[in-house]
């Protein structure tokens, strides 16, 4: 058994994370950013959480750029073939549930 205080968790660079534990073939892993990431989409669903901070999630609906605003507690449960970028507010921690290997 371990315990974290995820709102104290740094990493040495954006997107750093530590794994949490592995469920099945699903990782939990808490992430730490300054910087948004990068335009992707997944190749299995995917469970995001801000546990502390915020983040702006873009994401595209038809082709259309859209904003969620995350702040703690928000949950985002992304589908395969979702496109989404999330920008730090100014900067997050954030739970990430997904299938273990996802792009």
């Amino acid at each position: 058994m371990r315990f974290l205080d995820a709102a104290s968790f740094t990493a040495e660079r954006p997107w750093g994370a530590v794994d949490l534990a592995g469920v099945d073939d699903a990782t939990v892993r808490l992430h730490w950013t300054d910087q948004p990431y990068q335009w992707h989409v997944n190749d299995g669903p995917e469970v995001f959480v801000v546990l502390d901070g915020a983040v702006d999630m873009h994401y595209r609906v038809d082709g259309i750029e859209r904003v969620e605003h995350l702040t703690p507690g928000r949950v985002c449960c992304v589908e395969p073939g979702d496109a989404h970028v999330a920008h730090p507010a100014p900067e997050a921690r954030i739970l990430v549930v997904e299938r273990r290997g996802s792009v």
